[in-house]
């Protein structure tokens, strides 16, 4: 498995994370029974993923709790990244409430700091990004936490961020199918923040596993996101950057999942792809991703498929 290390001060990891989004269940359909969910932990961790983002948010807790125990007895070597939520879903912004989250973070994963703790996604009840960016700050003086990053977050926030504390890491949604952020993602690299990419495989569409006629099990958020790769008025070109991508996975011999993971990892700025299931076949095939080197011809043909 490749590494690369996290902006310019942050540590290594393996090009390749472990998303434990799925692991708090109840947005993906029937739960999964907890030793499933962490069977396909520990085999991504077996597999050379060395770390595993998480977040207060994810089912509440349960996610966080899960991880705690496949990381049980063998946290050397293992990174561990979660995240505090805005209100009304999360604990809430205030220097007060991040210190509070967090120490509730670190006693459902039964660890005494966090790696990697990050501000989920901006704050819109009128918060100032810098009182929120100085109690992450306070964190990591306090050595609770590690290192600090944003996720969802704009240029210009992480701009006023800066002064206060230089941002590690952002975590941003990037995939063939999600481009939206790919210049901010590059920059990024340019000025020293890592970026972990999150859906890289565009919540399942560029497995190779859906059609046209696919359906989801009660539950899933997929079957009414409107917004999506699944979206009724985004299907059709969705199907044909999946179908494209499988074509040219098949004569490279790789599944098109892992194929879409090695495309996100060699663009501009990424650090690490965060890929999450609850299968461990699955996971193990994700993992063979961060070993893929893709010449230029083969990127300039997947290119050729986002046109």
């Amino acid at each position: 498995m490749q590494t690369r290390r996290l902006g310019s001060q942050g540590p290594e990891l393996s090009v390749i994370g472990f998303g434990a989004w799925e692991a708090g269940g109840k947005d993906w359909g029937p739960n999964e029974s907890d030793a499933s969910v962490i069977d396909a932990m520990r085999a991504a961790l077996e597999a050379g993923i060395d770390w595993i983002d998480t977040a207060e948010v994810y089912g509440d807790g349960e996610s966080e709790r899960l991880v705690g125990l496949a990381v049980a007895g063998r946290r050397d070597g293992t990174l561990i990244a979660s995240k505090v939520a805005p209100m009304d879903e999360g604990t809430g912004f205030r220097p007060e409430q991040i210190a509070a989250a967090c120490d509730a973070s670190l006693g459902r994963l039964g660890i005494d700091v966090l790696d990697l703790y990050q501000l989920h996604w901006p704050d819109e009840s009128g918060v100032p990004v810098e009182d929120s960016w100085g109690a992450m700050s306070d964190l990591v003086a306090a050595g609770k936490v590690r290192f600090v990053g944003v996720s969802n977050f704009d240029r210009e926030l992480i701009e006023r961020c800066e002064p206060i504390r230089h941002v590690d890491s952002l975590q941003q949604e990037f995939s063939m199918l999600a481009l939206d952020d790919r210049d901010l993602i590059a920059w990024c690299g340019e000025h020293g923040t890592g970026v972990v990419s999150y859906s890289p495989l565009a919540v399942g569409m560029l497995t190779g596993a859906y059609d046209r006629d696919s359906t989801f099990e009660p539950g899933d958020w997929r079957a009414t996101d409107d917004e999506g790769p699944f979206a009724p008025a985004r299907l059709d070109a969705s199907l044909r950057v999946a179908e494209g991508l499988g074509v040219v996975a098949e004569r490279l011999g790789l599944t098109p999942a892992q194929l879409a993971l090695a495309w996100n990892v060699h663009q501009p700025g990424v650090t690490s792809a965060i890929a999450g299931s609850r299968s461990v076949a699955h996971v193990r095939a994700n993992a063979a991703a961060g070993d893929v080197h893709l010449d230029a011809a083969t990127l300039a043909e997947l290119e050729a498929l986002l046109t």
